[in-house]
This record gives structure tokens, sequence and C-alpha cells, in this order.
């Protein structure tokens, strides 16, 4: 089985942890990982631009000048659209972007994001997360001393509000629930960190998965 060292708050090894291989040290799949992504990112488009066509737009009740002797090109309605405030052909039009993926991919995706950290060395694993107290001081210098780089996400098992609202003032730092892990935030952050609780409630689920 793989390992993983588990160290304290201040940066110490306490001890090497056993870690799933079929978890953790899978064969990385691009491709479910590039849908998997796709699909989140597409979940929070709103979907709502729209365009008139030429029955939305008003005006054009009667034909602008009689078919012909003016000399100008026969016009049957202001509302075309080559009128200037005449529709629009083939514009865009309210739509859902999501779109559905099974349950062996969903998993593959998240098992691959995981292995990926693993194997660039940016997964750390800490006995436990909770600060002394909810100063963002107390949050910058825990990830100075445990060496922690770049876009930072915690996951914890349970209601950590120190780190939550220490996390808040630096913009490279963000806290998820142990339910709330996705593929997208773990490939956005440049280092995984989680606590041994979450790292056996992630393990335990996905090994049912």
């Amino acid at each position: 089985m793989a390992k993983v060292e588990l160290k304290n708050l201040k940066n110490e090894k306490v001890k090497d942890l056993s870690i799933s291989d079929s978890i953790w040290k899978i064969e990385v799949n691009d491709d479910c990982l590039k849908k998997m992504i796709r699909l989140q990112l597409a979940a929070t488009r709103q979907g709502t631009a729209k365009t008139k066509t030429r029955s939305e737009v008003s005006g054009g009740g009667r034909k602008p000048w009689k078919q012909k002797g003016t000399g100008r090109a026969r016009q049957g309605s202001i509302r075309a659209t080559q009128w200037r405030g005449g529709g629009i052909a083939g514009g865009v039009q309210p739509r859902d972007y999501t779109f559905k993926i099974n349950k062996k991919e969903r998993v593959l995706a998240l098992k691959s994001a995981l292995t990926d950290k693993l194997n660039t060395k940016a997964l750390f694993v800490f006995d436990n997360l909770e600060l002394p107290s909810l100063k963002t001081k107390e949050l910058k210098n825990f990830v100075e001393t445990a060496n922690l780089e770049g876009k930072v996400l915690f996951v914890t098992a349970s209601d950590n509000e120190n780190l939550y609202m220490a996390s808040r003032n630096l913009g490279y730092t963000y806290v998820l629930y142990i339910d709330d892990i996705n593929v997208y935030d773990i490939v956005n952050a440049d280092t995984l960190v989680l606590d041994e609780a979450a790292l056996n409630k992630l393990e335990e689920v996905l090994k049912n998965a």
C-alpha cells in the first residue's frame, strides 16, 4: 500500500499512514477528469442569454412602402433581420448547459484527481487542522511553517470554524467540508491538505463507490 506522512500543526512527523492503492495509486484518466471539470463549469452557467427574433421585436405591423415604383428594394417589415432594430437570425436563446455522466466516471475522475496530487507531492495530511484562533495570522503562519505552496485547499471532516474564518482574508486558501470535495476544486488547487478524519472518511466512501 502507498504511504503518506501524517504531521501535526508544527509540521512535525507523527507517523506514516497507509493509504489505499485503489484510490491513490490508479492510472490517471485525463478524459474523465476533463469531462468532470467541464460538467462542473457548465453547471455554473446561467444560460439566460437571449436575443429577440423578428416575431418578438416591436413595430413593423405594416409594409414600410409599397412593393413597386419607389426605386427601393422591396421590404415586408421593419422587423426583418436586415433592419436596424430588427430581429436577430440564429441568435442565442436560453438553454441548459448541463449534461450527465455516469457514476463510474465521476468516481474515476475524483480518484484520478487525488492520485495526481499524490504523484506530484502536493498532498499533505495532518492529524487535525484545529487552529488556536480564527485570526488570519494563525493560518498564514501555519501555511508558511508547513511549506504549503500556491493555492491551498483545506478539506476537513468536521465544522472547523477557526480554519474557515481565518482563510477568508487570504486569497490563496479556501476550505471545504469533506462532503463537498469535488474534482474541480482539487485540480484548481496547487496543494491539497486533509485532516486525518477527512482522509479516513474519503477512503471509506470511495472504497464502496
